[in-house]
């Protein structure tokens, strides 16, 4: 039976990857360095200490992470100060599912919990979950499993207990490692590769509620 279901924010709650894959390589062209659509796509979700090694090992040892990520992020934030930030389909009905049944939601995001408060507020939802819980609080981000076996002991409940809501390759990876069971509405990308990692998948985040 599940006792929580943890969403994910960036793409899977909030439409926002979309700009992640664009203002990447528009931030790192600013520094010199030429990314790829596809490069741009890998950093999604992808958490410390990964995204800066991820980096270096595309563009060498100078590549200036804090400030290229930085940059990305004002020119975001441009963005939607002036145009605002939109749900991905379903977010509301979802969320209005799950607490009519009873069933709690948190979000388990790699951005930050200021970023993260601001975003749900933004998009009137932030009623809707019980806590928010950041990759920023643990070792090592997404991919790896940190963050959501944080989330399970803060709400003292066993991954297996807890379904997560992941759009990208790596919070499906770091939800599956931490043993939650994973439905991937999926974003930017599809769901082939992630098969084996999911319990399922859905087109938008309406449907998971037969799962859940």
């Amino acid at each position: 039976m599940t006792k929580t279901v943890l969403f994910d924010m960036d793409g899977t709650l909030v439409d926002t990857e979309r700009y992640f894959r664009v203002y990447w390589p528009k931030a790192m062209a600013e520094f010199g360095f030429k990314m790829s659509d596809e490069q741009a796509l890998q950093m999604r979700s992808l958490g410390r200490p990964f995204a800066p090694a991820r980096l270096k090992e595309w563009f060498g040892d100078t590549v200036d992470y804090p400030a290229i990520r930085a940059r990305r992020t004002e020119m975001m934030e441009a963005v939607f100060a002036k145009e605002g930030l939109s749900l991905r389909p379903g977010a509301v009905e979802i969320l209005k599912e799950l607490k009519e049944r009873g069933i709690p939601a948190s979000v388990v995001t790699a951005s930050p919990v200021e970023r993260t408060e601001r975003y749900l507020t933004m998009t009137g939802i932030r009623e809707y979950f019980s806590r928010i819980i950041s990759a920023t609080e643990v070792q090592k981000g997404k991919p790896e499993p940190d963050v959501y076996l944080y989330a399970c002991r803060q709400l003292g409940l066993a991954p297996g207990d807890c379904v997560a809501i992941e759009d990208s390759p790596n919070g499906v990876l770091s939800a599956y490692r931490a043993g939650c069971k994973v439905i991937m509405v999926p974003d930017q990308s599809g769901v082939e590769e992630m098969l084996p990692y999911l319990y399922a998948w859905t087109p938008t985040l309406k449907e998971i509620g037969q799962y859940v």
